[in-house]
């Protein structure tokens, strides 16, 4: 791909913010039914005693983080793998309504052991809803070619 991302991409510090998706209460009880059927994912009267109302899965915003993240960089990214996800926080309940972006900080960048091609991008990632309000959190790190060296193996 002529138009990659590559690890010299994403320098330690950056911040960067994208993304816009609204989830309605049909896309909350849709993913709950296929993926995390409890009754405060599923059902507004019961939800409204367990938490004030409808609220989305947990993993239905890290599904929306993802998608986000494929729109905004995965999809063009360079990627030779990912070490994993090494940290997932629900800060705050995802509702129907909710405008949700993407708040992305390389918190470091780093040569990958026995990698000479490639390199380590460690990302903490913030979806925010439309009053700021942090929502969830997730840290992760990507690896990625290095601009200039050969396909990935």
């Amino acid at each position: 791909m002529a138009d990659a991302l590559a690890f010299e991409d994403f320098p330690a510090a950056e911040v960067a913010e994208y993304g816009g998706i609204t989830v309605s209460a049909r896309d909350i009880v849709a993913f709950a039914r296929e993926f995390d059927p409890q009754p405060f994912h599923l059902d507004e009267g019961a939800a409204r005693a367990a938490t004030g109302g409808l609220i989305a899965s947990g993993w239905h915003t890290c599904a929306l983080l993802l998608r986000m993240n494929c729109e905004a960089f995965l999809s063009r990214a360079a990627t030779v793998g990912d070490a994993g996800v090494e940290e997932v926080k629900w800060t705050r309940p995802v509702r129907p309504g909710d405008r949700l972006h993407v708040r992305r900080v390389a918190l470091a960048a780093r040569s990958w052991d026995g990698r000479p091609d490639a390199g380590e991008v460690e990302f903490l990632y913030e979806v925010v809803n439309q009053e700021g309000a942090v929502a969830m959190t997730q840290r992760a790190v990507l690896r990625l070619q290095r601009r200039g060296c050969a396909e990935a193996r």
